[in-house]
């Protein structure tokens, strides 16, 4: 089976708390979208970008609830719990790729031995900042390497995207107008050629990076990670997605925000690096494209 490239839809970033996630995207710059309940216990507070992407941080709104989904095979809120038990509750847990049929994806996912579990299809009420309510529904197919890697990576067809203008909820004060590049670290880079390429539906380009349409997934050991972006990656021993690029406007705009809410920043080379912080759970890397 083949699969035309996949592009980036979403991030998703375990949180302890969504008061704390939005308490820290907001002195970054960023505008939160209102809570969205899942109809399975999680629950999330969106940052929304104009290329179509977003962050997802996501807290467990409602512990029996999500309990109740685990036992009934909810890959989704399982995967979640089991990144929580096994790396805290401050994370970057997933990369979640568009798709036009996940039912299709999964079929793939099964027959490369990479399927994490059965097709999820759900429905949440979506609220805008000016109070506009829609449904929005969703299927998701999952995709994980056994033992090799603490990422987890799925794809997402939107069913019924909501008919709501975000225009205000992408206005960001810190200029960010996209993502570009996921890092990841791997003691073994090499190794997780098939889980992505699977996924993506896309080759590994030069060294250990996969073009995913509308941004790129880049595979470093930590030497090379702590080389680029000065912050040390430890020595892990599978697949775990680290740090988020984004695109802004003005690197000087953005580094005069952080600098006015107090929050600590490094430059390496041309990207600004704010290292992970509690409801922050990557590396937030601010890079300038005109």
């Amino acid at each position: 089976m083949t699969s035309a490239t996949h592009p980036l839809d979403h991030l998703v970033l375990p949180t302890a708390s969504l008061a704390v996630a939005r308490a820290r995207l907001t002195s970054l710059g960023f505008i939160v979208a209102p809570t969205g309940i899942h109809p399975f216990g999680t629950e999330n507070c969106c940052a929304f970008f104009a290329d179509g992407t977003y962050l997802e941080p996501l807290a467990i709104g409602d512990e029996q609830t999500a309990a109740r989904a685990i036992a009934d095979g909810n890959v989704f809120v399982a995967r979640d719990r089991l990144y929580r038990a096994s790396l805290g509750d401050e994370g970057f847990s997933a990369v979640v790729l568009g798709t036009g049929d996940a039912d299709a994806d999964h079929a793939r996912y099964v027959s490369a031995g990479l399927s994490a579990g059965d097709v999820l299809s759900f429905s949440r009420a979506f609220t805008d900042a000016a109070g506009k309510s829609d449904m929005a529904s969703f299927k998701l197919a999952f995709a994980s390497g056994s033992g090799a890697t603490d990422a987890f990576l799925f794809t997402c067809e939107r069913i019924n995207a909501p008919k709501i203008d975000r225009t205000a909820l992408q206005a960001h004060g810190n200029g960010v107008t996209g993502i570009v590049e996921i890092v990841a670290v791997s003691d073994a880079p090499s190794t997780q050629a098939l889980l992505i390429s699977v996924v993506a539906g896309s080759k590994q380009e030069s060294g250990a990076v996969f073009d995913l349409s509308n941004a790129c997934l880049t595979v470093l050991d930590p030497a090379a990670f702590t080389a680029r972006f000065k912050i040390a990656a430890g020595a892990p021993t599978k697949l775990r997605f680290a740090a988020i690029v984004f695109s802004v406007r003005s690197a000087d705009a953005t580094a005069s925000l952080l600098a006015h809410n107090s929050i600590e920043h490094d430059i390496a080379g041309n990207e600004i690096v704010v290292q992970p912080a509690s409801g922050q759970g990557a590396a937030f890397i601010f890079r300038e494209i005109p």
